[in-house]
């Protein structure tokens, strides 16, 4: 019998899981992707795993960011084993990270990269006037507002 899955905070034994999982989501075009040079250049703030039966089956991390001055948090990579997709564990994973982001003081936001249907129900909003490390189809890039609504400016490391 399969336990049900459970969110949790990352810890340093989980670095080779999350990656795995991650890989196998992205293969290895995700390094060319402008979101990921912002996350090289960041320092990771949370992380958060989906666990079944003790075994990492899905990630996602939240990186230390500013917007023109404003404190904020990156969210991404979201990545869930193909066999466990549809189980509504990628929602429970962003529900972390905005539950996360939400006890933190002082923060303006959490941005991310994503597909505008599937992020609207979490409280994202476009923000195509933030620009980011590189290309990014601006359509994509959303902001989930704490103390700032949406910014404009280049993100970058905090």
């Amino acid at each position: 019998m399969t336990a049900t899955p459970l969110i949790e905070a990352e810890t340093p034994a989980d670095a080779a899981a999350i990656e795995a999982v991650t890989l196998a989501a992205f293969g290895p075009g995700r390094f060319a992707k402008t979101a990921e040079r912002l996350r090289e250049r960041s320092p990771l703030a949370a992380g958060f795993v989906a666990r079944e039966d003790g075994r990492v089956i899905g990630s996602v991390r939240l990186w230390s960011i500013s917007i023109d001055g404003v404190p904020a948090l990156f969210l991404g990579p979201i990545a869930v084993e193909r066999s466990s997709r549809r189980a509504g564990l990628g929602a429970a994973l962003v529900q972390a990270c905005v539950d996360h982001a939400q006890a933190i003081d002082g923060l303006g936001g959490v941005l991310l990269v994503g597909d505008p249907p599937y992020f609207t129900r979490f409280g994202f909003l476009s923000a195509s006037a933030v620009s980011l490390p590189g290309p990014a189809d601006p359509r994509r890039i959303m902001w989930l507002p704490l103390l700032q609504s949406v910014p404009s400016g280049l993100a970058c490391s905090r």
